[in-house]
Formats: C-alpha cells, sequence, structure tokens
C-alpha cells in the first residue's frame, strides 16, 4: 500500500489558523495548501490541533485549543457541543449563522451552477432558533440496568442519553423522557442491535404546536408488549396532553426506524396541526415538516413567487402530503399534485377534504412519468412547482418542464447544492433564474432550505 504523501502526519499536533467553514459545518485550516477538516472552530479564529486521520488529498483533526477567538462564537450550553446531537452550528452566533448559509448558497450557486447575477436574498431567520423540532424519533438502549435515549455520537451507534434538545419543542423533549422513565420503571429491555435481542428500538414522539395534541410512538422488536396496560395508563397520567398511543412493530435487522406494522392502543389514530389557515392530519408515519413556523415563511414566499390571480392552472412535482399544493390552491384556478408515496397522497386527499379545498387533484407516481404524461395529454401548466428530496429533480423532469414551458417555476430546495445543479439545466433550456431566497429552517445545523423563482425567457 503507497504511504501517503502529506505535509502533516497523523497525531501530530501544530497550531493553525482557520479559514473557511465546510457545507457540513467544518472549519478549514492548510497546512502548505492540505486542508485540514476541523469540527468547532471558526474562520478567523487561531488553535491548536491534532492531526487525527490523512489522505491523499486532505485531512481530519480534533481542536484542543483555542487562542483567538471569532466575534461570532457563542458558549455552548453544554459542555460537549456534540451532545444533542446534529446541532453543529450551535457554537456560531444565530447572526454568524445565518450569514454562513447565505455564502454557502451564494458559493455553490456560483460554483456548480455558474449562476453569478442571480440575486440572493439575506436568509430568512428565525426570532427565537431554539426549541423549534415537533418531532423526535430517538433510539433506546441501557445503562446500569436503566433505560437510556438520545442521540448515536458522531460517526458510531453508542446512544449518548439526553435529557432535552435544545432544537425540539419542550413538549417533545417531555414526552421523550416521561416515556423513557415509564417503560424503564416496568423494566422493559432496550433492543440490541448487536444480538437482536430486547424489546424497545425506538420512542417517538409528535406534537402540534397549534393544536396543543401529542402522539407517541413505542417502535419495538416484538409484538409482544410486556405491561402494555399499565404503561399506557401512566402515560395517560403524565402527559396529559397525550391523543395517540401507538405501537410500531419492526422484528427485522435494519437500521430503519419503523416497521410495516402500526397499531393504534389508545386514543386516536392521528393529530392534528396548522400552518397559516390550512389544517393538517399528522399519523405515526405522515411526512410533515418538523418546524412549521418556518414552513410558512417558506410556502408564503412559494406563493408570492408563484404569482398566483387565480386563473392559473399548477403542478406540484413532489407534493408529498399536499402542504404547498393546498397553500396554491387558495389562489389559483386549479392545482395537481404528484408523489411516488402512495400513504402521502392519502393524506394529501384526507388534507384537501379536511380544508374543504376541492380545486386541487392528487396523483401517485414518480413526477417525472406522471408529468410527462399529463404534457403528452396536452394538460398544460402555467406555474410549476417542484420540492424534490435532497438530490434534486430527476433530469427527465427537468427536460419536461423545459417542453411543456411553464411561464413560471417555482423550485423549493433542500439541498444549494442540487439546486445549482438543476437551476443551470432549467436556464440553458431557456428560463432565467431571477432570485433566490433562502430560508432557514433548521437553525443550529448546517442545513439551509431555498425557493427559487425562474421565468421563461421568451416571455
Amino acid at each position: 500500500m503507497a504511504k501517503i504523501q502529506a505535509p502533516v502526519q497523523k497525531n501530530q499536533v501544530i497550531d493553525v489558523e482557520f479559514e473557511d467553514l465546510t457545507h457540513d459545518g467544518n472549519a478549514v485550516a492548510k497546512v502548505e495548501g492540505y486542508p485540514l477538516f476541523v469540527a468547532g472552530a471558526l474562520p478567523g479564529e487561531t488553535g491548536r490541533i491534532q492531526v487525527t486521520k490523512i489522505n491523499k488529498g486532505y485531512g481530519f483533526g480534533r481542536l484542543m485549543e483555542l487562542f483567538e477567538r471569532s466575534p461570532h462564537r457563542v458558549d455552548v450550553p453544554a459542555a460537549d457541543m456534540h451532545k444533542y446531537g446534529g446541532t453543529q452550528l450551535q457554537h456560531i452566533s444565530y447572526e454568524g449563522q445565518l450569514q454562513f448559509k447565505e455564502k454557502q448558497v451564494r458559493e455553490v450557486l456560483t460554483r456548480i451552477g455558474k449562476l453569478e447575477d442571480v440575486k440572493v436574498h439575506p436568509v430568512l431567520g428565525m426570532k427565537e432558533p431554539w426549541y423549534y423540532r415537533n418531532k423526535a424519533q430517538v433510539p433506546v438502549g441501557e445503562k446500569n440496568g436503566k433505560l437510556i435515549a438520545g442521540f448515536f455520537k458522531p460517526r458510531s451507534h453508542e446512544i449518548v442519553d439526553t435529557n432535552e434538545s435544545i432544537i425540539q419543542l419542550p413538549e417533545v423533549n417531555e414526552a421523550i423522557q416521561t416515556v423513557k422513565e415509564i417503560c424503564s420503571e416496568f423494566g422493559i429491555k432496550a433492543y440490541d442491535e448487536v444480538t437482536h435481542k430486547g424489546m424497545l428500538r425506538h420512542i417517538m414522539a409528535r406534537y402540534g404546536k397549534q393544536t396543543g395534541e401529542l402522539m407517541v410512538v413505542l417502535i419495538t422488536r416484538t409484538a409482544d408488549f410486556p405491561h402494555k396496560e399499565q404503561i399506557v395508563k401512566e402515560i395517560i397520567k403524565r402527559l396529559p396532553r397525550v391523543k395517540s398511543i401507538v405501537h410500531n412493530i419492526n422484528s427485522k435487522r435494519t437500521n430503519v426506524i419503523m416497521g410495516d406494522v402500526t397499531k393504534v392502543i389508545w386514543g386516536s389514530e392521528v393529530i392534528y396541526d396548522y400552518i397559516g389557515d390550512v389544517k393538517f392530519v399528522i399519523s405515526a408515519r405522515s411526512f410533515y415538516q418538523v418546524n412549521p413556523v418556518q414552513t410558512k415563511v417558506l410556502y408564503d414566499k412559494a406563493l408570492e413567487y408563484a404569482g398566483l390571480t387565480g386563473n392559473e392552472a399548477v403542478i406540484d412535482a413532489y407534493c408529498g402530503i399536499g402542504t404547498i399544493s393546498l397553500f396554491l390552491a387558495q389562489k389559483a384556478k386549479s392545482v395537481f399534485g404528484v408523489e411516488v408515496v402512495p400513504e402521502a397522497i392519502e393524506d394529501a386527499k384526507r388534507n384537501a377534504e379536511l380544508n374543504g379545498i376541492h380545486n386541487v387533484e392528487f396523483a401517485v407516481g414518480k413526477a417525472e412519468d406522471v408529468i410527462s404524461e399529463w404534457y403528452k395529454q396536452g394538460n398544460k401548466a402555467n406555474v410549476l412547482v417542484v420540492d424534490p428530496p435532497r438530490k434534486g429533480c430527476d433530469e427527465s423532469l427537468l427536460q419536461t418542464i423545459i417542453d411543456m414551458k411553464p411561464t413560471k417555476v417555482v423550485y423549493v430546495s433542500c439541498n444549494p447544492a442540487t439546486l445549482a445543479r438543476d437551476l443551470r439545466i432549467l436556464e440553458d433550456g431557456g428560463y432565467k433564474t431571477m432570485e433566490v431566497q433562502p430560508v432557514d429552517m433548521f437553525p443550529q445545523t448546517t442545513h439551509v432550505e431555498c425557493c427559487s423563482l425562474l421565468i421563461r425567457k421568451d416571455k
């Protein structure tokens, strides 16, 4: 095996200056042009690191000591900044986080999309960027004979017992801890992924922020559930907001959280919540945005970009449970939504009925197939909205959009890199990207959503 040529060696301790942040929140220091990625440091800081790993073109280091601190650095609420899981930016002031995300969007649009003249607005952030997530699903383990529940340590399957998460709603934190304690009191054994023994795999809590309704989901390896009746009674007693208690069975050796069998063991099958004036039904398996406050901000921007007058036919690709579709339907003549997950389409139809919205239709299938077929049948849209998964739009869907020639395309994205790639394709196909509005859906993390407006150049 050839020896890696690098200006540093593993375990070497060196003093460095940090120049930048990567898209996943690691600071970048360079030694003779060789980049080292270090968690927990910020651009403009100097410090001492230990090299932990070297690859051919880059390496990793561990921050040991800081000499100069960034003005954007804030003291972390926990001694270990990674304790809470997924909060890679919590050591940066919120203003600094928003600046980082705006810079990230600008850079990928330029580097990947070659879109240097597109207007990128400042990121729309939250007034209170803590305790915002309405859903948690946490793995369960055991320590000293008691149940623990929390997050996996980075790059491991070791569970860190966590009493609260700084990005989850207090009601969600309370539900997770209470259910963990109750199950522990009744001697419920945690699932062990190595031996495939034990019972309780995950605890999930979902909360309707506007309605105050709580759902608890117990995910187990076995259908057998010892002390089920007593545990349910205790949950109802200690969590007065609970409206639904659900048992999901996942007997497989897998990292997938939920299994195929879901049973309501107390209360309602669903809870409800609102985004703006639109009411949504939420089951144990429903996809529902985890930050409804910022979801409304994002969807309001999509609605603004769509510029609907009541005369337009709109297609919503990747419509999910109909969240954007139902917002659009309030202003459009008609909306057609498509989604590959059948259960999501059932939820979308249910949500339309729940809100008395009748100018919307939903179809099951791949967006690229269904919309292409609609186009062949002569069904065209004035406005086309896409909100794809992180991998972005399928290439054939982009070609169908180019062929269909809707006046406007509103592209909602959770991944700036694939957004930049797809905008380039649409630009080459006759569209002009007018503006991009980043929205901070997930404060304290590296993720950023964007809403982009494209107009056909021949209009």
